[in-house]
């Protein structure tokens, strides 16, 4: 008997329906709690380390990635965690031009969700270089100081 058949048997059919129309209606879900229940919303996404359901939090970040969360600030956010990966302290560096720079470029980020994903499962510096736009600048700081 194949692993699949084994698995079917062990779960229902109404399982797999629930499974699926939880799968098929989450991106209105996330629409809605961010319309609906936006304080909430924004507390969960801009909670690293709040655990989330995978089908959910995937969409968050698709959703993410398109733009969608006009409240969300990557720089806030996103770049001090990823500033610690490339062994920069966010309160130690100064807020010179090139920091407003690589804020500007964190908001602007065509991949916030990717990062997103990558900041709330610990990614390493080396995954992180191969996304992040800020990575060379991050890089040239960290040499610095």
């Amino acid at each position: 008997m194949a692993h699949t058949d084994i698995t079917k048997r062990r779960t229902s059919w109404w399982e797999r329906l629930g499974e699926h129309c939880y799968r098929v209606s989450t991106p209105q879900l996330v629409r809605d709690m961010q319309n609906e229940a936006s304080l909430t919303f924004e507390e969960l996404i801009n909670d690293l380390g709040a655990p989330l359901d995978a089908i959910f939090e995937r969409e968050v970040a698709r959703q993410m990635n398109q733009g969608a969360y006009l409240a969300f600030v990557p720089a806030e956010t996103l770049m001090p965690v990823m500033m610690q990966r490339f062994g920069l302290e966010a309160s130690r560096i100064a807020e010179d031009s090139d920091v407003r720079a690589m804020r500007r470029t964190c908001n602007a980020c065509p991949v916030a969700g990717h990062c997103w994903r990558a900041m709330r499962r610990d990614a390493g510096v080396e995954e992180c270089r191969g996304f992040c736009p800020n990575a060379e600048a991050f890089d040239r700081r960290a040499a610095v100081a």
